[in-house]
């Protein structure tokens, strides 16, 4: 408690000595203010353009603590929306987590045909939109086509290539999907998509942050060169945290799987 007063009573100081053209100038705060409450205070807060936090995040390797960049959305909203970015990269999180729900579990079941694309003269549709499909039993799927015969032949391939071990077979409107014994070579191969999957959503993450970098660049010329820095190290930080949240996603997984 007493080395947490003895540095926020140096803080007023030290924001007056900021290098941030937002706050150079104003009144130094009262001597001794233990937690920026005076009005004064707040008011040369709430000025600071941005501010940093310590965070005890070690650095890999080094069992350092490294700095973190804590950045509110509203001081640089003309600049960059961070919240909007923000979305963004989870939207990516998201994405993977429907994938892996969706393509890569052990248990086949009625639903994870659903969306399977086929390719058809008209264009490409989800397998649900041209066939029924239903679980006939725990070993069996059937997809009626009697709606779209003229796409049998093309769902049965969609759902050859599916990548979910699937082996079709085909009377008349209807397809009979055997669901296969789950092998450690099925687990095996479901364990590389996931890992796969990872890496294709961690290269649209690096889109996106370079998106966002590039945003903040072209204010280059009209803010301090401090807050570019500032904001661009954010953007990392988002994505880094958005990157880890993939590998525990993929970890969870993969531990599923095998």
């Amino acid at each position: 408690m007493a080395t947490a007063l003895r540095c926020l009573r140096h803080l007023p100081a030290l924001l007056c000595r900021s290098p941030f053209p937002a706050i150079q100038g104003l009144p130094r705060a009262p001597a001794g203010c233990p937690a920026l409450l005076l009005h004064g205070c707040r008011q040369c807060v709430h000025q600071m353009l941005l501010t940093r936090q310590l965070a005890t995040k070690k650095a890999k390797g080094k069992g350092q603590t490294q700095a973190r960049v804590n950045i509110s959305a509203g001081l640089v909203e003309d600049i960059i929306n961070l919240e909007e970015a923000k979305e963004d990269m989870q939207a990516v999180v998201e994405s993977l987590k429907e994938d892996f729900s969706r393509n890569l579990s052990v248990r086949t079941s009625a639903g994870a045909l659903d969306h399977i694309m086929v390719m058809t003269k008209d264009g490409k549709f989800p397998l649900n939109q041209l066939g029924q499909i239903s679980q006939k039993s725990p070993q069996l799927i059937i997809v009626n086509m009697t709606s779209f015969p003229e796409s049998t032949a093309a769902s049965m391939k969609a759902i050859r290539e599916s990548g979910m071990n699937l082996n079709p077979d085909m009377d008349g409107t209807i397809i009979r999907v055997p669901i296969p014994k789950v092998t450690r070579e099925h687990r095996e191969s479901l364990a590389k998509l996931a890992r796969q999957s990872t890496n294709k959503s961690k290269e649209v993450l690096r889109k996106v942050r370079s998106k966002s970098i590039n945003q903040v660049k072209k204010f280059k010329n009209k803010v301090s060169e401090d807050t570019i820095w500032l904001l661009e190290k954010q953007i990392q930080q988002m994505a880094d945290d958005t990157a880890a949240e993939m590998d525990k996603l993929l970890a969870a997984k993969t531990k599923e799987l095998l």
